[in-house]
């Protein structure tokens, strides 16, 4: 065991550090490069001698924009109202949701500090180590303490990570829609970069403030690594219990506004999606950003964040930890800190290198960003394994140690890593309508809705099927080769290139937006045509991104199931125990009681705004006409009423679960529960996110019109299109609230229950010890 690292610990605590404000500066580039693009109409923009670029395009541009009858100030001018009043609304929904989600944060915080702190009731004295009963350790209220302040690091981060994303976002969707004006490529580039601005930041900010927590918290724990990444677990459990009520909360708010709009306007009025009489229009655009856009960046943080804790527990309890070899036990942070430089490289590739001409150049580019970071990323790995960890070493399995050598650890990431593109590519295939799954529901349109639902519903039972195996081998593989160590690895693996991951899934709702803005300004058709289909591309990388973010839970929480049992010294989970088999059975149906609450509180708080809809088109006089405008606030107010108030009870059931599980029936029961939510989670997950994809891309195919099928199929207007539009709403709920809430669910009991392992294998199972 003498042979250390090639990377000296100087060299770990330098690389990390640099690494992450490498990517927070290249963000901020990123930035700038997007701010170019002007929103107020200057004097004859783009005219000759205008800021001396007409030497290269300007005159050309002016020439195109004179030819399109666009080159008034009034389509630019509306462009910045629009995005004015689409920012303001995300940004006070936001606000209005971070303030019931502060007070909950602070409540939980007590909670935690006074559970973990009870176990030794309070004492400031030191105590035996867990593992090893021969040293001694830091008292439980010290990693009490630290636990409750890495839970608010945690959260604060996660809420500023969606913050940020959201104000990129809307900051970047009416300058897609003026570059859209000069062609598609343009416009790409311009929701791709705001896109890169926000993985960027996220990935960048998550690990720099896991960094100096570890840092700060080493001050005090000095040589006691158990307790120190002990306490850090409450980083992991910050990060997505955040997440949780960003996800709902802003599920609810973009599905509400959307099922409401698209089934007044499109289905009754028979008027285009984003047009501007209608009054959920601006509510509907507000909600693509703080659902798709917030929601998604908060997830994906939480997780990173808890991946990393997963694989720092058990390092620290490993031989990494025991001798206190800073670099190997680092090498969660180290594989992220290369991944944030692979996915900057990525990126020049989409943005500088090949530039998008055509509108079917649009999905293969997106594709080449997942294989391009896929494989630099497998080489950043392979040179990371060999300089930073020692030839051979041994992971804590279950009680004793294993031996692992470095060329293992380097399977256990890499196969995480291309589990995740897998996933991606079959979410990809089932979603994207260049393929036959989405034509042939689409096709099935013809006979009515209902057949278009069967067979959606059907595509997405089916899409579960290789994802399964995806996560089942990469779970076999990196589990015989380094147990439980393994899986946390590999699960970071597949996080590991989340920069590009996030950078495509938020080109998705930003591209959305942009259509939504050129429909509201009055755009010329042809604009329209090059929104459509950067927002079709957008829909299918949304999905992809979900696919990440759900292949990712499960190898997370599994991860982090280890690391409880581990801590909750359980030395093996009998099945046959009626106390874990009832756990099972219990936590097998979480999933579905989680989606009933989310997808009735999609459905309720439609409802509403239907109502509201109709209600203006029925009252305002000349509405319909165009001459009198509608009264958007209302509906904005409708969905920011719902989603707040519907998102607690779904909340307070994730919360809730472990600690009353683990108080009154303690570990084993819990750690039944555990495995069955993990099981039929990731399937519902799946396959509601899927279905929806399909739907949406479904009825985007019929409206397109790119084939000769897609044409027989409809007009907009026509029955199959009616039909396909009806697919779209009831998708909409289960592709963007309940599923992707789901992958939360799977992570977020787990983290839990290892934050409170402690307090669970002390006082836990209360009823079993009355009986």
């Amino acid at each position: 065991m003498g042979a250390s690292s090639i990377l000296p610990d100087l060299g770990t605590e330098i690389l990390i550090p640099v690494c992450a404000v490498i990517g927070i500066a290249f963000s901020l580039v990123q930035w700038i490069l997007v701010s170019r693009v002007k929103l107020s109409p200057g004097r004859d923009s783009g005219a000759p001698g205008n800021n001396g670029a007409a030497g290269k395009n300007g005159y050309a541009d002016y020439l195109i924009e004179e030819e399109e009858g666009l080159n008034d100030h009034n389509v630019v001018v509306k462009c910045a109202e629009i995005q004015n009043a689409i920012s303001e609304g995300a940004t006070s929904f936001l606000f209005t949701e971070y303030q019931y989600v502060g007070i909950f944060m602070v409540a939980f915080a007590i909670l935690i500090f006074l559970f973990l702190g009870s176990i030794e009731g309070f004492s400031m004295k030191s105590q035996p180590c867990t593992y090893d009963l021969s040293r001694m350790c830091k008292p439980a209220l010290a990693t009490a303490a630290f636990s409750t302040l890495s839970f608010l690091l945690g959260a604060v981060t996660s809420v500023v990570s969606g913050f940020l994303g959201m104000k990129i976002a809307t900051y970047a969707n009416a300058r897609t829609t003026l570059e859209a004006r000069k062609g598609v490529g343009k416009a790409f580039i311009t929701a791709f970069r705001s896109g890169a601005v926000m993985g960027f930041l996220l990935a960048a900010n998550g690990l720099l403030v896991l960094y100096i927590a570890i840092n700060v918290f080493k001050l005090y724990y000095g040589d006691d690594w158990g307790g120190l990444f002990e306490a850090i677990t409450g980083y992991g459990l910050g990060g997505s219990s955040m997440a949780l009520f960003g996800r709902v909360g802003g599920g609810i708010y973009t599905k509400a506004a959307d099922v409401g709009a698209d089934l007044v306007g499109k289905v009754e009025r028979n008027i285009p999606e984003d047009d501007p009489r209608n009054p959920a229009v601006i509510a509907d655009n507000v909600g693509d950003n703080v659902g798709d856009i917030a929601g998604m960046g908060s997830d994906l943080f939480g997780s990173y964040a808890e991946s990393s804790c997963a694989a720092l527990v058990v390092a620290s309890i490993s031989s990494f930890g025991m001798n206190h070899e800073l670099t190997p036990m680092l090498y969660p942070l180290i594989i992220s800190s290369v991944g944030i430089i692979v996915c900057l490289i990525t990126t020049l590739f989409a943005t500088d290198f090949f530039e998008i001409k055509a509108v079917d150049e649009i999905e293969p580019s997106l594709k080449r960003q997942l294989i391009i970071s896929t494989v630099l990323m497998t080489i950043g790995i392979g040179v990371v394994s060999w300089i930073a960890l020692p030839p051979s070493f041994t992971i804590f399995n279950f009680g004793d140690q294993k031996l692992v050598k470095n060329w293992q650890l380097f399977l256990c990431v890499a196969v995480g890593l291309w589990a995740g593109l897998i996933i991606g590519f079959v979410t990809e295939y089932y979603t994207s309508n260049a393929y036959s799954p989405v034509q042939d529901v689409a096709d099935s349109c013809r006979t009515g809705a209902a057949t278009n639902v069967i067979f959606g519903l059907a595509l997405g039972y089916k899409s579960c099927i290789i994802p399964i195996f995806a996560i089942a081998i990469s779970i076999f593989v990196s589990f015989s080769f380094a147990a439980m160590y393994g899986i946390a690895v590999a699960a970071l693996g597949m996080l590991s290139t989340i920069a590009t991951g996030l950078a495509i899934d938020a080109y998705g709702p930003i591209s959305d937006n942009a259509g939504g803005i050129a429909e509201m300004a009055g755009m010329s058709h042809r604009i329209r045509e090059r929104t459509d289909a950067l927002d079709a591309a957008g829909n299918t990388t949304a999905a992809i991104g979900k696919g990440f973010a759900i292949g990712s839970a499960a190898l997370v929480s599994l991860a982090l199931f280890g690391a409880f049992v581990s801590r909750a010294a359980i030395s093996t989970v009998d099945v046959l125990t009626p106390k874990v088999f009832i756990g099972l059975l219990v936590g097998a149906m979480l999933p579905y009681w989680f989606s009933a609450m989310t997808m009735k509180s999609v459905g309720s708080a439609a409802l509403k705004m239907v109502e509201e809809v109709r209600r203006q088109f029925n009252t305002i006089p000349g509405l319909m006409e165009g001459t009198s405008k509608p009264d958007y606030a209302t509906c904005v107010k409708i969905s920011t009423d719902a989603s707040i108030k519907e998102m607690i009870p779904p909340g307070a059931l994730v919360m809730l679960t472990p600690l009353i599980v683990g108080i009154f029936f303690g570990v084993e029961t819990l750690s039944g529960v555990l495995a069955g939510s993990l099981v039929s989670g990731v399937q519902i997950a799946i396959s509601a996110s899927n279905t929806g994809g399909a739907w949406d891309n479904a009825k985007k195919y019929i409206e397109a019109g790119a084939s000769d099928h897609a044409r027989a199929l409809g007009p907009k207007g026509s029955d199959p299109h009616k039909a396909a539009v009806i697919g779209d709403t009831i998708g909409d709920p289960l592709k963007d609230t309940s599923g992707p809430s789901l992958n939360i669910l799977i992570k977020l009991m787990a983290v839990e229950s290892l934050v409170f392992a402690p307090f669970f294998a002390t006082h836990g199972g209360l009823l079993f010890k009355i009986f």
